[in-house]
């Protein structure tokens, strides 16, 4: 039965985010009653918002609120480079180092039997599907400009749009975890076969650890470090 009492709903409602215990939950929940109305609004009106406008870019799965997010839409992204990452926050991270300027492909999720989930849970046909002949070009969104119109800023140096748009290289970029492993020899074994560059991040990355937490110069070294497959 839930609690009809509001301050308690609230709080509730905070403990269940990761890493909120009942603690912090009831300090957020009394800082939102301390503040003025309309900082609750926006609060209220943020959350509403963020789970009805944005949903998976239909090309690479990153989450954003378009039809395409900005990074497969951009003029200056490699296409021939795909990064695959376990979730947005991890995408994120490598952003953040400003060290690789290729696309992405976001999994939301890594294969672990342990726990159920399988390939067909993840996106991984979706990344197949980009590499595909014609398959891969750049996403154009209303009143976007030719999308051959600045291959050269992409570092493509006047090859041809097929060129342009052709994978060569799959960079695995899932954590050194059980299940992130796992996932990495899953997708070589699909990969492989297909004639496509494939290597993996260098295991600067600790052991065990979430890629979403690796300080950025660790993660530039695991990039630029990477090990073919």
């Amino acid at each position: 039965m839930k609690p009809t009492d509001p301050i308690t709903r609230l709080v509730n409602a905070f403990a269940r985010l990761p890493g909120v215990g009942e603690r912090t939950a009831s300090r957020l929940a009394f800082f939102i009653l301390s503040q003025p109305a309309e900082i609750a609004g926006e609060l209220a009106e943020a959350l509403v918002e963020i789970k009805q406008k944005v949903g998976m870019c239909q090309r690479c799965c990153n989450l954003t609120d378009a039809t395409f997010c900005s990074i497969c839409t951009s003029p200056r992204r490699r296409r021939d480079i795909i990064c695959v990452v376990e979730n947005t926050p991890d995408l994120r991270a490598i952003e953040n180092t400003g060290e690789f300027r290729g696309t992405y492909h976001v999994l939301h999720g890594l294969i672990s039997p342990l726990e159920g989930v399988g390939p067909d849970d993840v996106h991984i046909m979706e990344l197949l599907q980009r590499l595909e002949p014609g398959q891969n070009a750049r996403c154009v969104l209303p009143g976007d400009a030719d999308p051959s119109a600045d291959a050269q800023s992409a570092g493509y140096d006047g090859a041809d749009a097929d060129q342009e748009d052709r994978v060569t290289e799959i960079i695995i970029a899932t954590s050194p975890s059980i299940d992130g492993e796992a996932t990495s020899l899953y997708l070589s074994r699909l990969i492989r076969p297909l004639g496509v560059r494939l290597t993996r991040i260098a295991s600067g990355v600790p052991i065990g650890s979430e890629l979403e937490y690796t300080d950025k110069s660790t993660l530039s070294r695991a990039l630029s470090e990477r090990r073919l497959l």
